[in-house]
């Protein structure tokens, strides 16, 4: 908001008064005030691009909505959400995301946070309707940020896994999974994406083990 329009906004705040454009009487409004923003405005203030005394007018009760990156755990039910919603809106079936596409939705940081996800899904509602979601259906920059997770695991750190045949398959998987977590810093995102299987299978298997520790 420019600087000229703060404080006229401040003046409205202080006596309730407005005058519409090309009018000649002040109109008086009850009105109660919702802000947003997506910059910290101490630091507009610090910076001088927000008036402090119109910053202290508005300063209430703030409530932060963290970014979907530091809000996993929601990811599974938005997803879901929004195709029921939009398969419905558009009279398609719903897309069938597989492992490895599921696996990279997951481990995306969605830095233009809900509505980047909601955009996402109604693309594969209106071109995958009824049909399975590979990684390569998937936006381009999702595809970049996996490629670029792949790329950024340095091949001199990927150390030989060593399994015996006579051990059992569900002991060969957990120390598959295990030493992929140990490889990803305990991050189960980056692991379920490396391993091509959601992030709840890793989760189940932490949980199995005792916990890794593991996170995202």
């Amino acid at each position: 908001m420019p600087l000229a329009m703060q404080a006229k906004l401040l003046r409205f705040l202080e006596n309730r008064r407005f005058m519409r454009v090309g009018g000649s009487v002040k109109v008086h409004a009850d009105v109660r005030l919702v802000f947003a923003t997506l910059q910290p405005l101490e630091g507009e203030v610090q910076a001088g691009r927000f008036r402090a005394d119109l910053y202290y007018r508005i300063q209430g009760i703030t409530i932060r909505v963290p970014p979907l990156r530091e809000r996993a755990p929601d990811l599974g039910p938005l997803l879901s959400q929004f195709v029921a919603q939009l398969s419905a809106k558009h009279g398609s079936s719903p897309p069938r995301l597989s492992r490895e596409a599921r696996a990279v939705l997951h481990a995306y940081d969605w830095p233009g946070n809900v509505r980047e996800l909601r955009n996402t899904v109604e693309m594969l509602c209106l071109l995958r309707g009824g049909k399975q979601v590979r990684v390569r259906d998937l936006p381009e920059a999702l595809q970049r940020a996996a490629s670029a997770r792949t790329e950024s695991a340095h091949p001199a750190h990927d150390e030989p896994l060593t399994v015996a045949l006579n051990e059992p398959l569900d002991r060969i998987v957990e120390r598959v999974i295990d030493a992929v977590l140990a490889l990803e810093q305990g991050n189960r995102s980056r692991a379920a994406a490396r391993l091509g299987i959601s992030v709840r299978t890793v989760q189940r298997h932490a949980a199995r083990s005792g916990g890794t520790g593991g996170r995202g």
